[in-house]
């Protein structure tokens, strides 16, 4: 069933259906994280594409989902029991699944997900991205891994990855997995443009993916 507004030809012209964005449970000091939290929402919907997030109703989080499920696509929040009292604050919208623990959570949101997006946020935010990033240069996906770097907040982040490449311990091609932008619009689109050009550890159906992913999400080893 396509949804309103929807043509076959623009659903064939997409590229992702949906996009996984991890973002911080507070807004942040400034308005411009706000700002662009919103822009990302808006173009998520003018491209239709659904929303995997971290299921908190509350900080940038609560903007992206709510500015996602308001232009009419399809939100599912995933977040571990534990944190349901501090990360919602009234109702939730959309599709909310609670999970036992943060591994099951990643694990669920990029089940879900085509592609990756990090919006600024705090330590839990960063540790999802470097781990799809690890994810990708292991070669358990081949999923675009997007950075927002909204007024460069992250640019130590990346000068820390250069340094990774300047000493060793970071392949020069692998440098390139994160796809960078300022602006919601530009990163989707290289996004979409986005092909892995970096060695991978192992090659992707040797990691088995649905039975990795399967096994982290529901806590039981795999069958031998």
């Amino acid at each position: 069933m396509e949804r309103e507004g929807t043509s076959t030809a623009d659903e064939k012209k997409r590229r992702f259906k949906t996009i996984c964005v991890f973002c911080g449970s507070r807004a942040g000091y400034r308005a411009s994280f706000a700002d662009a939290t919103l822009e990302l929402g808006k173009q998520l919907v003018e491209r239709n594409i659904d929303l995997v997030y971290g299921g908190g109703s509350i900080g940038l989080m609560g903007l992206i989902s709510q500015t996602v499920f308001n232009g009419g696509c399809h939100v599912l929040g995933v977040i571990p029991k534990a944190l349901l009292p501090h990360e919602i604050s009234g109702e939730t919208v959309g599709e909310l699944k609670a999970v036992a623990d943060m591994h099951q959570r990643k694990s669920e949101m990029a089940k879900h997900a085509e592609a990756f997006i990090a919006l600024p946020g705090g330590y839990g935010t960063m540790e999802e991205l470097l781990e799809m990033i690890t994810w990708s240069q292991l070669g358990i996906h081949e999923k675009p891994v997007g950075l927002l770097n909204v007024e460069g907040y992250y640019n130590s982040l990346l000068d820390l990855f250069d340094k990774g490449v300047e000493e060793g311990f970071i392949d020069s091609s692998a440098r390139h997995i994160v796809v960078i932008a300022d602006t919601a619009e530009e990163l989707i689109r290289k996004m979409e443009e986005y092909a892995p050009e970096h060695d991978r550890v192992a090659p992707t159906k040797s990691w088995e993916v649905e039975q990795l992913l399967d096994s982290a999400a529901t806590g039981e080893p795999q069958s031998s």
